[in-house]
């Protein structure tokens, strides 16, 4: 009988195949102790080596197929699978208890996993959770020496249902026999839809009810454009979405024509559509798409899955070699991004109860101003190789952003009073993500040079709502009219002080706010890579001056659900 469920859109297009159910492999075990303990660490240590080489095998593949940045899960899982503090802890529970491996890795992983798992608050910690359930799946099933079903044996056209897909899961899937995968849990930040739109297989997340409603081999419609997944279709529904699935191909064949041509509107005003990117290695999916800047360079990707701090020299080569590839076109670099919810084993932060509100990125940096000035010197050295703008993230207060801009003009004397080059036209700007800079944007506005608006951290902040907490996710509304007044604010002080503004969050790519955004007078939208030539053809039909008077009507508007229903019946 045919069934409906809806879930999270999390990767655009349609796949119409039979299932293949995911399970989890039986992974019971009796609980007890062990007379020759060595024996039993030796067992472990068996299988540390066993899975260690599976994961560096994935990630390998992963970094060829995904990029380096999407690959970095894998070098956390490795680390796990090394941290004395985990590791440790199993041995000391075989040495202490007397305790079977698989009983140790048990009682390990759950403390572990509920520790990180009370962390309500912080995204960052509940999903390194979900990354100990992983690796301990792994290593467990080497112990007990049960073989599980890897997406990577799939040999036929088929559809994946799971109750997730973990990361290591996600980047084994062959992209000519998986057509698309929906699961139970997940939204559209998880690993899996991230790399899922990476690999641009179409995904429905957070179903809730799909694993436990669908049949193994029966068909079944991935909506990854609508977040819809039907079950046991009719051969109506089943044509029916075959002649979407060959529209939408249609589409991004029409939108690859639009690679070369600039982004305009329908009355001929030019706006930037940039990408986001998190290594050098994704500036190939940059160019392909037609992208004519680098919206926001996440440069903490270079700090991640590594045993110390990158070099100077490191941070150089890196940064050069993406203005190169740009050859002149706007690389826009955020300086590092760290603390808080994303940790470096190697730089010991102290414990914060609301790390999202804490000791992190311009924080951190102006408190480790040695870490932050080796940043800077390897940037300003690359200045010269391209169109370099540098950009200091979550700053609150004047006080922080004439600091940063202070400790960067030091640098930039010492540099050139050694004799080294630095380009005279590097644009300083600053992340707007904390509404206390956004009600003071018109201040702020005569101290940095652009704006770039970071939508992710401003909406959760102006909400108060943590957006990866599905019990408030409700309230993480891109479209509320309180979020739009002060984009609006922004980008008014932003051009009032003759400055651009731009936006590098989710909300940037959003067909729905793409109207919303044009009429505020959004200078730059920076996204996805895959996300830039849909935004370029909708462009096209819009009309700026159109657009802008609907600005009024909108921002006096009382809710979301009113903004979204007043843009899909007049201004789309």
């Amino acid at each position: 009988m045919t069934e409906k469920i809806k879930g999270i859109a999390a990767s655009s297009g349609i796949a119409i195949a039979k299932t293949f159910i995911l399970k989890n492999p039986d992974l019971s075990f009796e609980r007890q102790t062990v007379s020759d303990r060595e024996a039993e660490k030796k067992r472990l240590e068996d299988a540390l080596e066993v899975s260690k080489n599976e994961l560096t095998e994935i990630r390998n593949t992963a970094e060829k197929s995904l990029g380096k940045d999407k690959a970095e899960v894998f070098n956390a899982h490795l680390m796990f699978l090394s941290d004395p503090e985990f590791v440790g802890a199993i041995r000391s529970k075989i040495d202490d208890e007397s305790l079977s491996a698989e009983s140790a890795l048990e009682d390990v992983s759950t403390f572990f996993i509920q520790t990180f798992e009370s962390m309500k608050d912080n995204a960052y910690m509940r999903e390194r959770a979900a990354d100990v359930r992983d690796v301990s799946k792994r290593l467990l099933a080497h112990l007990l020496g049960v073989s599980f079903t890897s997406p990577a044996s799939i040999t036929e056209e088929t559809v994946i249902i799971a109750e997730d897909l973990t990361p290591s899961d996600t980047a084994q899937l062959n992209r000519n026999y998986v057509k698309g995968f929906a699961t139970n849990i997940g939204g559209r930040t998880s690993h899996s839809a991230i790399m899922s739109r990476s690999m641009e297989i179409p995904a429905v997340v957070g179903t809730k009810t799909v694993m436990e409603k669908a049949k193994d081999g029966e068909m079944a419609i991935i909506d990854g454009l609508n977040g819809v997944v039907i079950l046991d279709p009719t051969a109506g529904e089943i044509e029916e979405y075959r002649r979407k699935q060959a529209a939408f191909k249609e589409q991004q064949e029409e939108w690859k024509k639009l690679v070369h041509e600039p982004s305009k509107t329908k009355d001929d005003v030019h706006v930037i559509l940039g990408a986001n990117i998190g290594n050098p290695g994704d500036v190939a999916g940059v160019i392909n798409n037609g992208a004519e800047a680098i919206g926001l360079y996440r440069t903490e990707f270079l700090y991640m899955g590594r045993d110390k701090l990158p070099s100077e020299d490191e941070q150089f080569e890196a940064y050069k070699e993406v203005l190169e590839k740009m050859d002149g076109k706007p690389v826009v670099i955020r300086t590092l991004d760290i603390g808080g919810d994303k940790k470096l084993s190697y730089l010991p932060l102290p414990q914060e109860m609301n790390p999202f509100l804490g000791f992190r990125a311009i924080r951190l940096c102006l408190e480790r101003q040695d870490i932050f000035r080796t940043q800077l010197r390897a940037l300003l050295r690359a200045s010269v190789f391209g169109k370099l703008q540098i950009m200091f993230p979550m700053i609150a207060t004047i006080g922080e952003l004439r600091e940063a801009k202070k400790i960067l003009f030091e640098e930039k004397d010492k540099l050139i009073a050694a004799g080294t080059q630095v380009s005279d036209g590097i644009e300083v700007g600053m992340m707007m993500e904390i509404p206390a800079a956004a009600v003071l944007a018109d201040r702020f506005a005569k101290e940095a040079d652009f704006f770039s608006i970071g939508t992710n951290d401003l909406i959760q902040y102006t909400m108060a709502a943590d957006r990866m907490n599905e019990h408030v996710s409700y309230l993480y509304q891109p479209c509320n009219p309180s979020v739009l007044r002060l984009i609006s604010k922004i980008i008014d002080a932003a051009h009032k002080e003759g400055h651009w503004a731009g936006m590098c969050g989710e909300m940037a790519g959003d067909a729905t706010a793409i109207p919303l955004l044009l009429a505020l007078g959004l200078d730059e939208f920076s996204m996805s890579a895959t996300s830039i030539l849909p935004a370029r053809s909708q462009l096209l039909k819009l009309s700026k001056e159109e657009m802008k008077k609907h600005k009024e009507a909108f921002l006096n508007l009382d809710t979301a659900e009113e903004v979204l229903d007043y843009v899909r019946t007049k201004m789309i």
